[in-house]
């Protein structure tokens, strides 16, 4: 009697590649899913701008009314539902859609300038081209970013926080200058972490990521317009 079953071993073998051979399709499937969702995301959120310029004024004297509970409802609520499909894709798409009405008044303020469609032009491409340089970076790089995630998060709570003393306290222009470019290089840190977040498989549904990459996008974007707005327009 042979001391182990070659065929046995054979199968197993067998079996272990076939299942990393799954796990990776799988990976795959997730990461081409996630893409798909963010493209998605910034449609959506292009249609809440473009309606929300036309209501610009508005938005603007019920800002924090609008502003404070959707930063509420995507910290909690997304989460709470991620699992629930379909119900996870509508309150993502409302989401991403109401953040867009929100960057209106905003829009419209750099719109209003001389060459303001120029600068929110350039803003945006200006937003793209980092943001899509730093994930090829992310998922070629050999590089570890996973234990960006805590000092990233401190840094975040430091440059809420004094924002918000610079913005109702300070009202100190220089430091909304120094305050934007710090959220610039943040939201650079937080692509890199979440983009190999996401290749790696951290996150366990498309919406996760997809709403990671949003707010990378988002909150990088609305700083690039408002440095753009201070520096290049003419009024």
């Amino acid at each position: 009697m042979a001391l182990y079953d070659r065929d046995y071993v054979k199968n197993r073998t067998i079996t272990t590649e076939t299942s990393e051979v799954q796990r990776e399709s799988d990976l795959a499937s997730l990461i081409k899913g996630t893409y798909q969702l963010f493209a998605a995301t910034m449609v959506s959120g292009a249609a809440g701008a473009y309606i929300g310029i036309g209501v610009a004024n508005v938005i603007a004297a019920n800002y924090w009314w609008i502003a404070i509970p959707w930063m509420l409802f995507g910290m909690f609520g997304l989460m709470m539902v991620k699992d629930k499909t379909p119900l996870n894709y509508v309150v993502l798409f409302a989401f991403t859609f109401v953040g867009g009405i929100i960057m209106a008044p905003l829009l419209s303020n750099v719109l209003g300038m001389s060459g303001g469609g120029a600068l929110v032009a350039n803003a945006f491409i200006t937003t793209s081209v980092i943001f899509g340089a730093l994930s090829i970076y992310a998922m070629n790089s050999k590089s570890d970013f996973s234990s960006l995630g805590k000092p990233l998060m401190i840094a975040l709570v430091i440059v809420i926080i004094a924002s918000l003393l610079n913005m109702f306290l300070f009202k100190s222009p220089i430091m909304h200058v120094i305050m934007l470019a710090g959220i610039v290089l943040l939201m650079s840190g937080f692509v890199l972490y979440d983009t190999q977040n996401i290749i790696k498989g951290a996150y366990s549904t498309p919406i996760e990521g997809a709403f990671s990459l949003y707010l990378n996008f988002f909150n990088m974007f609305t700083a690039i317009l408002q440095l753009f707005g201070i520096f290049g327009g003419d009024d």
